[in-house]
């Protein structure tokens, strides 16, 4: 038997992409600003933020439940998971980066879904801010981007295939063992720069957003945001820092969920798709008659179909 990750339905789709046009806006709107906006009060948008993604976030769990069925089995392992996840953060918190959450992250999207993932990857940052204590107005960009870098893996190709042509054989289309675990490495060595853009596009326009650093280099901006500049030049300042100060950073992270994907990513794949089918999350009940019922027996059996391998 198979995994099948949580399915995406209509209402999923819609909710995760309001979430994401959300974040999106209250993320990247300062680049597009006149120079007369109050961008250096951009850090209060925070709890709104915040407000308008917890409702969100909820909109996604129902979303999912009302499409797939996703039952209390399915939350008891997204808390296990957030947990483990909040635990392993302050792991490596303050040292180069590294931090091995992502790598559980990467590998929980593949098994469990992008819907499934991003609740996962925004639940698990929340929870890994209050256990460490880095509740801020940085929190709902970490959340989002956590959600966005989850729900990614949940997309990647090779998941689930075709059903195959006989029973007991595997299915078709589906990516398993050694090439199932670079391609997971090498999205999470890409997503783990792509989660520090976004963390430090929020970082680079609350710090710098006063324009204070166009004076001090000449007013050609050096590295800093400028308010009302085009949004070109602001991006090409923002790459000059990133390269000058969270390179490093990002490469620890992208590097140790490399490391850690390769080596025991193949024995925690095997676990979560484990725990899944046990969990069983889209179980198909179905009820058929017999042709020749047995004397005393009922006429009617209980089928619970699962997906071949």
């Amino acid at each position: 038997m198979s995994v099948r990750p949580v399915r995406l339905g209509p209402r999923s789709v819609t909710a995760l992409l309001l979430v994401s046009v959300i974040g999106l806006i209250a993320i990247c709107w300062p680049l597009f600003a006149d120079a007369d906006s109050a961008v250096t009060t951009h850090a209060a948008d925070a709890p709104w933020l915040f407000a308008a993604l917890l409702p969100l976030l909820i909109a996604v769990v129902v979303a999912t439940i009302a499409d797939c069925g996703m039952d209390a089995k399915a939350v008891a392992m997204l808390g296990v998971l957030a947990a483990v996840g909040a635990a392993l953060r302050p792991l490596g918190a303050g040292t180069a980066g590294l931090e091995p959450m992502f790598f559980l992250m990467v590998l929980s999207g593949r098994v469990l879904g992008p819907g499934f993932g991003f609740v996962l990857g925004s639940v698990t940052m929340f929870a890994s801010a209050l256990l460490t204590g880095g509740v801020g107005p940085w929190m709902p960009t970490q959340m989002l981007a956590m959600g966005w870098f989850t729900m990614g893996a949940g997309l990647l190709p090779g998941a689930v295939g075709t059903p195959p042509a006989r029973a007991g054989s595997k299915a078709r289309g589906t990516l398993r063992g050694r090439a199932e675990l670079v391609m997971l490495s090498a999205y999470g060595f890409a997503a783990a720069f792509a989660y520090g853009t976004v963390t430090n596009l929020y970082g680079w326009v609350t710090l710098s957003g006063g324009g204070g650093g166009g004076e001090g280099a000449g007013g050609s901006g050096g590295i800093f945001f400028v308010p009302g500049d085009p949004a070109s030049a602001n991006l090409a300042r923002f790459l000059t820092f990133l390269v000058a100060t969270s390179l490093g950073w990002d490469l620890g992270r992208a590097v140790l969920t490399v490391v850690l994907t390769l080596t025991i990513g193949g024995t925690l794949l095997k676990a979560l798709r484990r725990a899944t089918r046990r969990a069983n999350f889209e179980a198909q009940v179905t009820f058929e008659g017999l042709e020749r019922p047995s004397t005393g027996e009922a006429p009617h059996r209980t089928y619970v179909t699962y997906e071949p391998e």
